[in-house]
């Protein structure tokens, strides 16, 4: 037991040595989950669903949920099974409002500081991307947006995900970390060899974790801002 929980421990620890490429999800990684803004989009999807197939909102959010476990995200399951229109199906679920989340002087500071090339990598669009990191002023210290049209609309966990923006960007998977809020899109990355940073939310917290997982932390910023100081370290 006492083994068990000093690796724990050690997984809120930060790497020892610095990547040359840093994957940052988008949603309820790179802002606090408990701003509730992808409760927005949430709804809005179900929105959409119930409009555009003529479904009550009951079995509109059954078909939401079920198409997100069956394909990843929802909108996979509604382009294979519906053939919307991708692009106006992801306009609509991100007019949101990004009031509820604040911006991020610290974080911007932090992200200019780390070493190495960093990327966003989402299943949502690159609008919505360019919209969130705009409102939290960290628009300057990212080389490239990996979206889901990008993708191919395959979303994460899918592998072909991983190996489209390994592909576009020339990424070097050993040395390279993700950070992802969900523990299952971190799996293909530690397959490829990526140092996996789980940024963990009250969502998961019974969520056990797992071998995949190199790091946890459930403070993006406070994380980011041991890194310097830890690595090189004893």
């Amino acid at each position: 037991m006492k083994q068990a929980s000093a690796q724990y421990e050690k997984k809120f620890d930060v790497p020892r040595q610095l990547p040359q490429f840093w994957l940052f999800d988008l949603d309820n990684t790179l802002y606090p989950a408990d701003s509730n803004l992808f409760l927005q989009i949430d709804d809005r999807m179900g929105s959409y669903i119930s409009e555009i197939l003529k479904v009550d909102r009951h079995e509109a959010r059954v078909l939401q949920k079920s198409y997100y476990m069956k394909y990843g995200t929802t909108l996979s399951g509604l382009i294979q099974n519906h053939g919307i229109d991708a692009d106006a199906y992801l306009d609509y679920v991100h007019e949101i409002d990004l009031s509820v989340i604040d911006p991020s002087p610290r974080l911007d500071e932090l992200l200019k500081n780390l070493p190495g090339k960093k990327y966003i990598f989402t299943n949502g669009s690159v609008a919505h991307a360019e919209n969130v990191m705009a409102r939290l002023g960290i628009s300057e210290r990212f080389v490239g947006i990996q979206d889901i049209k990008a993708s191919n609309y395959i979303p994460k966990p899918d592998p072909s995900a991983y190996s489209e923006i390994i592909s576009r960007f020339e990424i070097l998977p050993e040395m390279s970390i993700m950070l992802d809020d969900i523990p299952k899109n971190l799996l293909p990355a530690a397959d490829l060899g990526i140092t996996t940073v789980w940024v963990k939310n009250a969502r998961w917290d019974s969520h056990n974790l797992e071998p995949h997982i190199d790091f946890v932390t459930e403070n993006l910023a406070e994380w980011l801002s041991q890194i310097p100081r830890s690595v090189g370290g004893a």
